[in-house]
């Protein structure tokens, strides 16, 4: 049998095989929102809705705890709250608004569902409320495996959905029976808890809306103001940022900044701790991808790397790199129903690599060093090393440097004593704690402090005066080219205040 419809090409016989609402629902439940994710998707109606507040309540009162969402934006009638309330009702594939922060047509009802049994949605136009809910407990009960959408607030529940009547315009999204938040053995503490993570959370996701002198949002929780967290501390002296490069793609133009955070040392307590954001500084190094100015993705390197995927490293937990895409690329990049994911297409994958390396590479040398500049050359002339990396096919292998000056220094004046000398520096090479200082660092998130960092001024002119005497009367070379011989060896090129004050006479031993 043919039906009207069904292309006439297609020959086989088939049914029409919808799924069972219980069963559906309970699968979508299993989607992968966590409190903090699916609270965002809901804030993206609103946004969608123009709204300019949206004020977030969460009440505990054990099993009966409720969590509340209400924007002041356009609101919806009874026909287009209809269309909200459906599972599938819009198409991924029709063409969005530019603003527009959906793609599925199922995030109200994903999300919700993800968090608690009992979703109600009450929503003002043009001076009426019209207020529709799901219960799945409802649905579960249902001896028809029908999709009942359930009209007006559930008995004892309309006292929540009052605030809507100050309201001129606006939404409001009640979520109860929170039985995925309000566990069994579930404390006020931990529902406490729960608020500031959340928090958090939608405090880096909404930054963009959140910041500046006219934020275009209000975002509350129980009364209190969220603050914008902006992952790249822009304003910071310390912060390298690269300047701005727009990719041109098939499905609309890409905007990418790079940046490197400052090291630790350069920052005090409070900005160390705020910084490190809602996963700490290794989780949230990478790229942040955002879509209309709404973060999808905070950290990771998307699978980007040479050779193998990077992953997150202590090392490289300073880069931070500002990714800009339209909405027109959802498909492109494979961003998922829960806006959390998102994979670069291969048209940019090269372009995205080159420009994460270089970032990497940056942070790497400010978390080595500690914030401070490093100069590998001076006047154009190399930095003598004291160590030297030799690569080969086995590894990597650390050995002294014989020409660095101070080594040298003690060798030609060595005597009989060189072999035992040669000895004691072939020892320290061989038994380098490499292991130890890699899980010291890794462990204590800090960097061992080398090139007398912290020492005191008179510690590192001691060291310069014996190697200034060395040069000037042993190798008699002039106060001015022992000097410039010094801001050429390492580490005295971080201290040429010190080396220019080394006077024409040197020291007696």
């Amino acid at each position: 049998m043919i039906t009207p419809g069904i292309p006439q090409f297609v020959k086989k016989r088939f049914r029409h095989a919808p799924p069972r609402a219980a069963a559906m629902i309970e699968a979508l439940r299993g989607l992968g929102y966590s409190d903090a994710t699916a609270l965002a998707d809901i804030i993206d109606n609103s946004i969608a809705a123009n709204a300019t507040s949206v004020a977030l309540t969460f009440r505990w009162d054990g099993a009966e705890s409720a969590i509340s969402i209400l924007d002041n934006g356009e609101g919806m009638n009874a026909e287009m709250l209809d269309r909200a309330m459906r599972l599938g009702e819009i198409n991924p594939l029709a063409k969005r608004g530019a603003h527009d922060l959906g793609r599925f047509g199922l995030g109200l009802k994903t999300a919700s569902f993800s968090q608690c049994r009992r979703l109600t949605v009450a929503s003002r136009r043009d001076g009426s409320v019209d207020c529709l809910r799901w219960d799945l407990d409802v649905i579960a009960a249902s001896t028809d495996d029908g999709w009942h959408l359930l009209e007006g607030p559930h008995r004892g529940s309309e006292a929540r959905l009052r605030p809507l009547d100050a309201m001129a315009s606006g939404t409001l999204v009640l979520w109860e029976n929170l039985d995925r938040i309000v566990t069994p053995g579930c404390t006020e503490q931990e529902f406490l808890d729960l608020i500031d993570r959340v928090q958090q959370h939608l405090a880096m996701v909404f930054h963009r809306f959140l910041s500046g002198p006219s934020p275009r949002l209000r975002l509350t929780i129980n009364g209190r103001s969220v603050s914008p967290w902006n992952p790249f501390m822009p304003h910071h002296p310390a912060t390298w940022s690269s300047p701005v490069e727009r990719i041109a793609t098939n499905v609309g133009l890409i905007e990418v900044q790079c940046h490197v955070l400052p090291h630790k040392d350069r920052l005090d307590a409070r900005e160390h701790e705020s910084m490190g954001g809602p996963e700490g500084w290794t989780s949230q190094q990478g790229f942040y991808v955002y879509r209309n100015e709404r973060l999808l993705v905070a950290g990771g390197w998307l699978g980007l790397g040479r050779g193998r995927a990077w992953t997150k490293e202590e090392s490289h937990r300073l880069a931070r790199i500002r990714l800009d895409i339209p909405n027109t690329a959802d498909m492109d990049w494979k961003i998922d129903i829960r806006k959390s994911t998102a994979r670069p297409p291969l048209c940019v994958r090269e372009r995205l690599t080159r420009l994460a390396d270089d970032t990497r590479a940056r942070a790497r040398r400010v978390f080595a060093h500690r914030g401070q500049t490093v100069r590998t050359t001076v006047g154009g002339n190399s930095v003598v090393q004291a160590w030297v990396a030799e690569h080969f096919s086995g590894g990597v292998r650390y050995r002294i440097d014989s020409n660095h000056p101070a080594v040298t220094a003690v060798l030609e004046n060595a005597g009989e004593l060189e072999p035992d000398i040669r000895a004691m520096l072939r020892v320290i090479q061989e038994t380098i704690p490499v292991q130890r200082i890699w899980l010291d660092t890794a462990e204590g998130n800090e960097t061992p402090r080398t090139a007398f960092a912290g020492e005191a001024p008179n510690e590192i002119r001691a060291v310069l005066a014996v190697m200034y005497r060395n040069l000037v009367i042993r190798r008699s070379l002039s106060p001015e080219q022992a000097r410039l011989q010094l801001l050429h060896t390492d580490p005295f090129q971080q201290y040429p205040d010190l080396v220019a004050g080394l006077p024409d006479t040197p020291c007696p031993a």
